[in-house]
């Protein structure tokens, strides 16, 4: 089992910047890419960033690229997601995400078996 904990999400107004954590435990060698997807009210869950845990190989969806950046720090079993000149748009709830995933479907969020609970972000002025 593996063991997913967002935190650092909250209220910000546009052009601000938030970055998110997500805290792995449990046995984390069954899982080599980690994920933050995003769902706002009335709206699909939306693939937001991923990375390979042991290449540090990254992808990002192109709502966000060259604002968001995804990184890890595999000695302290945590990912980031860096969010920068946000959005009214980027409001959402944003959940981190792992699974054992090898070629495509970086975003795909079928491929990802274990799921955090979530944190809110708010874009507002």
């Amino acid at each position: 089992q593996v063991q997913l904990v967002e935190s650092g999400g909250g209220s910000v107004q546009p052009g601000g910047s938030l970055r998110l954590s997500c805290a792995v435990s449990g046995s984390t060698y069954t899982t080599n890419r980690m994920a933050w997807f995003r769902q706002a009210p009335g709206k699909e869950r939306e693939g937001v960033a991923a990375i390979d845990t042991g290449s540090g190989n990254t992808y990002l969806g192109d709502s966000v690229k060259g604002r968001f950046t995804i990184s890890r720090d595999n000695g302290k079993n945590t990912v980031y997601l860096q969010m920068n000149s946000l959005e009214p748009e980027d409001t959402a709830m944003y959940y981190c995400a792992a699974g054992r995933i090898f070629g495509g479907g970086w975003l795909n969020e079928r491929l990802y078996f274990y799921w955090g609970q979530g944190t809110q972000v708010t874009v507002s002025s």
